[in-house]
């Protein structure tokens, strides 16, 4: 199959309306689109990625409009939410309409909404026929996708089109949270923190270790994820066990080890975010054995950061 490269999201999305397979930029992380009402398509997504059938989609709307041709019920703190971060890096777990295909949801009664907050997605959803299941454009287990060129290295010749489009801004997948039981549910970690959310929904919780690991209603928290080739070693600021050779790198907030190879000095958390997934897949073409990896703050996004970095090591 010859996988088209564009950066019109009129293309891109007459594509994914003939039920082809599009990847596509948004703020987190890029996306691999397929209608949500196609069955073939949504079997491609799978089969494309190497991702295992009870791992469940995220669908993603142009407008927090639209949630309801997904969704059979909102409730008050979804509203809440919905109102002060759609559009935007958060995910909303909600019970679903009977007409959402199950592999969509892994054949759960819950399914995961989300409108992000990004120019060229916007514009592809808009012109497409129907809500766009999607999870991220990699192939399983891999570092995520933050630009183009990333998906086009995973996925060249599985899926028809590559919307092209900058690297994402944020850098790491969407907040994921629960609305479908009360009081809500904080599943994965991202760009919008626990505090965010209980600012406007005091009520937000996080979730126990058993709800993320026994059929979990979010992607991301069941299977290894977010693994470069290399062994990622964590290690804390100024750690004196932290010292990399040539075929070594390092990533972090601090001063790099003077012995370190290949190195990436991160101006704060965000950008930390930012260059995490791409510093990863730089360091697989590269062959880089070992990546060291400065924990962050535990605050912020450094939360989301250290979860990311955690699974990676455990990869």
């Amino acid at each position: 199959m010859e996988t088209i490269v564009t950066e019109s999201p009129r293309i891109a999305a007459s594509w994914l309306n003939k039920g082809e397979l599009v990847a596509f930029p948004t703020e987190t992380v890029y996306g691999l689109g397929g209608d949500m009402t196609n069955d073939t398509a949504l079997r491609q997504i799978f089969s494309a990625k190497g991702r295992p059938a009870d791992n469940p989609l995220i669908v993603h709307v142009d407008s927090p409009g639209r949630i309801q041709e997904v969704v059979s019920e909102i409730p008050e703190t979804a509203r809440r939410m919905v109102r002060q971060f759609f559009p935007g890096p958060l995910t909303l777990i909600l019970k679903k309409k009977k007409s959402v295909s199950p592999l969509v949801t892994a054949d759960l009664p819950t399914v995961g909404v989300r409108c992000p907050a990004h120019p060229v997605a916007h514009a592809f959803l808009k012109q497409c026929n129907h809500p766009v299941a999607a999870p991220s454009a990699n192939i399983s287990g891999r570092p995520s996708s933050t630009d183009w060129r990333a998906v086009h290295d995973d996925l060249k010749g599985r899926i028809r089109c590559v919307l092209k489009g900058p690297q994402s801004t944020i850098g790491l997948e969407s907040t994921i949270v629960d609305c479908s039981v009360y009081p809500p549910r904080l599943l994965r970690k991202g760009a919008v923190s626990l505090s965010d959310l209980r600012t406007y929904v005091p009520e937000t919780a996080a979730a126990t270790t058993d709800e993320n690991t026994t059929q979990p209603k979010s992607p991301g928290l069941k299977y290894p994820h977010y693994t470069p080739a290399a062994r990622v070693i964590l290690c804390e600021p100024q750690s004196a066990e932290c010292s990399p050779g040539r075929k070594h790198a390092w990533i972090g907030l601090s001063e790099p080890p003077e012995s370190a190879g290949k190195t990436s000095r991160c101006a704060d958390a965000d950008d930390y975010a930012y260059r995490l997934f791409s510093f990863f897949r730089e360091c697989d073409r590269e062959s880089i054995e070992v990546i060291y990896c400065e924990l962050p703050p535990d605050k912020g996004i450094g939360h989301a950061i250290r979860d990311r970095l955690q699974r990676a090591a455990e990869g």
